[in-house]
């Protein structure tokens, strides 16, 4: 079946990304919030599992044909998102790799359990892939993390940076969003693996979409709370004391300037 696949940039993340351009304040409808972060669960999960069922039962056709269409649709929407972006994501491209290799080495076995396996594949590769990105000074999650805690707004992006630059405990929680993360998507990928071999197959297909699922409400409920809110709560006091720090400055340039504009008394 197919992957969910949290993307590495902000254009379609399954920490969800809320750019709020265009709107006072930064922020998006509710539905558009909710379309960013579920639009791609459904492409990625739903689509594909009603799609299953249909041609193995519908049409009477094998588990491993039914498998192989039903992968269609989540690898044209990583093909749809590299064409859009009009640029190269790597993670994305990866992905791909990755489906495309396991389809066809599962479609030459034969196997509908290597073909279920191959899903695995994605969550471990994509899970090694933010936990190394660890190391780098930019995590992988942060590229959809960013614009979802500084709401897009430039105040905002400013103090990410400033705090990024200046403060360990920002720099620690940024690095704890990426781990989790990374954590649960590998924990997925030994479940599914031992799904895959040890249930039947049409019962696998379907527990394989709820540990897709769960692994991502799981990852997204507890890097909210250990990393994004901690990172939303410190961004959020920075661009008030930076505001009130400019509004002091601004309060006492005004007050020398009138001082300087009074006539100064002569006496007589």
């Amino acid at each position: 079946m197919s992957q969910y696949q949290p993307a590495a940039d902000p254009s379609a993340t399954a920490s969800g990304e809320v750019s709020g351009r265009g709107r006072p304040g930064g922020q998006q409808p509710a539905g558009n919030q909710l379309l960013a972060a579920f639009g791609p669960l459904i492409l990625d999960a739903g689509i594909p599992l009603g799609l299953y069922y249909a041609l193995s039962s519908g049409a009477g056709m094998g588990d491993v044909a039914a498998l192989g269409w039903s992968s269609v649709v989540p690898a044209l929407r990583t093909v749809w998102g590299l064409v859009r972006s009009r640029s190269v994501n790597g993670l994305a491209v990866l992905i791909l790799l990755v489906n495309a290799a396991g389809l066809a080495l599962s479609t030459v076995a034969g196997d509908p359990r290597l073909m279920m396996a191959k899903d695995s594949g994605v969550s471990s590769v994509v899970g090694v892939a933010i936990l190394l990105s660890l190391r780098t000074k930019r995590p992988l999650m942060t590229a959809g993390l960013k614009p979802w805690v500084t709401k897009g707004s430039p105040a905002g992006e400013a103090a990410w940076d400033r705090l990024l630059a200046a403060s360990e405990p920002f720099r620690r929680a940024e690095r704890r969003f990426s781990l989790i993360w990374g954590s649960v998507l590998l924990a997925e990928c030994v479940l599914r693996v031992i799904g895959a071999y040890a249930l039947p197959v049409h019962v696998m297909v379907w527990l394989g979409t709820v540990l897709a699922i769960v692994a991502v409400l799981l990852a997204m409920v507890v890097a909210g709370a250990l990393g994004a809110h901690p990172l939303e709560q410190m961004v959020t006091a920075e661009v008030e004391g930076a505001e009130a720090v400019r509004r002091a400055g601004a309060a006492g340039s005004g007050a020398a300037g009138t001082g300087a504009a009074e006539p100064v008394a002569v006496a007589d």
